[in-house]
């Protein structure tokens, strides 16, 4: 993937310290947002009296610690320079920041803990998911290989987003259900698309000082938060017009006015201290949460009108 530069006399700092395997695998996988990959992976079922499947749980176990140590350990393999100045990093919410020695094991690593789930996957629901899998892969590569990788080229970074479509696509096969409706996958693009924006936004500073080119970093923070709320809009429309789903519009249309407000009014160009963003991570945790089974018991993104 990439070479790791030697760190002379580094020494660790608090919560940034050599840890152990398990800790550090665990932080890569980012535990912070499995509750968004598993609300992603519901959305097909809903309605739907799957938890009685095997499918259904090795799928929903898979999109959290396997699937977030593919794409963010491998993200974090390439960015090492860049977390070594972001304070956020090594913690559950936000990612490890692991040593060369750790980060130079990992790839390894990340191929062993997916190899089971292959296996085990395409034996229950066919050889077809090895699409799946090798979509995810490819998405992952494109957004990080070095030199050519998508992550250096905005806005290539934000359009890579789409990758997240294979959950649906995993999660449909896995537990036999019908494919997702267009609008619906354009939904769950453009969502995570405005995600990544927000993680951009936070991750300004650090991303600034290692020379790193993102859309935030070249539109500055408050086109950034702008451009969020313009993406929400564009989703709550989305929802109205195919699915007549006007609970979830107005969620979106409250997010897009609070993003409003934080450019315009609050914030502004200003950077999140640490302690808003754990809480601005904790917040979403709690609404993914919420919106697992009220989305599943809704199932309103499923028929088209």
């Amino acid at each position: 993937m990439t070479s790791l530069p030697s760190v002379q006399g580094e020494t660790p700092t608090p919560g940034s310290s050599v840890r152990s395997g398990p800790i550090f695998l665990l932080q890569a996988s980012r535990p912070g947002l499995w509750l968004t990959a598993i609300a992603f992976y519901m959305l097909p079922l809903g309605q739907r009296n799957v938890f009685q499947s095997a499918g259904f749980w090795l799928g929903a176990l898979y999109v959290s610690f396997p699937m977030g140590l593919l794409l963010y350990g491998w993200n974090d393999i390439v960015d090492f320079e860049t977390d070594r100045l972001n304070p956020r990093k090594g913690t559950f919410l936000f990612g490890a920041r692991g040593t060369p020695e750790q980060l130079r094991g990992l790839p390894l690593q990340i191929a062993l803990v997916q190899l089971p789930f292959v296996v085990a996957c395409s034996v229950l629901a066919g050889a077809r998911l090895l699409l799946c899998f090798g979509g995810m892969i490819a998405a992952a590569a494109l957004y990080n290989w070095p030199r050519y990788g998508f992550k250096a080229r905005p806005p290539l970074e934000i359009l890579n987003q789409a990758g997240y479509l294979f959950v649906f696509l995993l999660s449909s096969w896995m537990n036999n259900v019908p494919l997702l409706p267009w609008a619906t996958m354009l939904f769950g693009a453009l969502f995570a698309m405005h995600s990544l924006l927000f993680g951009q936004v936070m991750d300004l500073e650090p991303d600034r000082m290692a020379g790193r080119r993102t859309t935030a970093t070249v539109i500055g923070r408050v086109p950034a938060k702008l451009l969020m709320t313009a993406l929400m809009l564009f989703e709550a429309g989305l929802v109205v017009r195919f699915f007549d789903a006007h609970e979830l519009a107005g969620f979106l249309l409250v997010s897009a006015a609070w993003f409003t407000i934080d450019a315009a009014v609050i914030w502004r160009s200003r950077p999140y201290t640490n302690r808003e963003m754990r809480f601005f991570m904790l917040a979403w945790n709690a609404i993914a949460l919420i919106s697992i089974p009220w989305m599943w018991s809704r199932a309103s993104l499923l028929q088209m009108r």
